[in-house]
């Protein structure tokens, strides 16, 4: 762990983004061993999805937005307010331009730009717009390491990483599976669902980077990353989870994934 500690904040918002996209991976590899996953599991992997990414909403992200703000002296509310809506904007127009089709949704009711895009493609894009704030808010939090300010810490960066680990092994299994059940190859089906988590090592570098380079952004780069978490959670994940009628495990798998995150945040933030 030396190692890790002595690089650069950038390299190891690499480093952790290329394990949470590790983790996708092996969510997608279920296929090699399941070609359905019942849907109950489904709903309970989305629903704890979710409350992770509300739990690092807060923990991670606005929190120390909050406490970086008073530090600055500036209205401690007002760059979390700021970053937080711009970061739910930004979400929605990704969605309102960008061809993409959630999981149990027939082609037909496809979002943003229309196209003759593949059901496959559609699918994975879907999968990437959750994965994009997501490696952002990993390359924030290891980038606000550099600013030296208390409330960021390595190990609440690690945690993030973790939390957002965690839930993304559901997002891989997402995308994999009814693609496998559509008719596509095992390894086809794989790659498919192991590259929608592709684009969070990108987003994890932009994020430190950008921090690193302007740090008076810090405290709306953190909320912003928040913003768009939670408009992904509202949007689609708690959707989807109940789309089955599975509301009361759909639910409780959302506590459970919110009380971990909480639990590592605390503990080792």
């Amino acid at each position: 762990m030396a190692w890790f500690i002595q690089l650069d904040p950038i390299y190891q918002a690499f480093l952790a983004t290329c394990f949470t996209w590790f983790v996708t991976a092996l969510g997608a590899a279920v296929v090699f061993v399941f070609k359905t996953v019942k849907r109950k599991v489904l709903d309970v992997m989305l629903g704890f999805a979710a409350g992770v990414m509300i739990a690092a909403s807060f923990w991670s992200l606005l929190a120390p937005s909050i406490e970086m703000s008073e530090a600055a002296g500036i209205t401690p509310w007002v760059p979390p307010l700021i970053g937080f809506l711009m970061g739910g904007m930004f979400l929605r127009m990704i969605d309102k331009f960008l061809p993409h089709l959630h999981p149990g949704f027939p082609r037909e009711e496809s979002e943003g730009i229309q196209t003759s895009w593949h059901r496959s493609v559609l699918l994975v894009l879907a999968i990437t717009l959750h994965n994009i704030p997501e490696g952002l808010a990993v390359g924030v939090a290891f980038g606000a390491l550099k600013a030296g300010l208390p409330s960021a810490s390595l190990a609440g960066a690690v945690a993030l990483a973790v939390g957002i680990g965690l839930q993304n092994f559901p997002e891989g299994t997402s995308v994999s599976v009814p693609l496998r059940r559509e008719g596509f190859s095992r390894w086809k089906s794989f790659w498919y669902g192991q590259m929608s988590g592709i684009v969070e090592p990108i987003a994890g570098v932009i994020g430190a980077a950008a921090v690193m380079m302007m740090k008076p952004i810090l405290p709306y780069a953190l909320s912003f990353a928040a913003g768009a978490m939670i408009f992904v959670v509202v949007e689609e994940l708690i959707p989807e989870s109940q789309m089955e009628k599975n509301t009361d495990i759909a639910t409780m798998g959302a506590m459970l994934g919110f009380a971990v995150m909480m639990t590592l945040d605390v503990a080792l933030g």
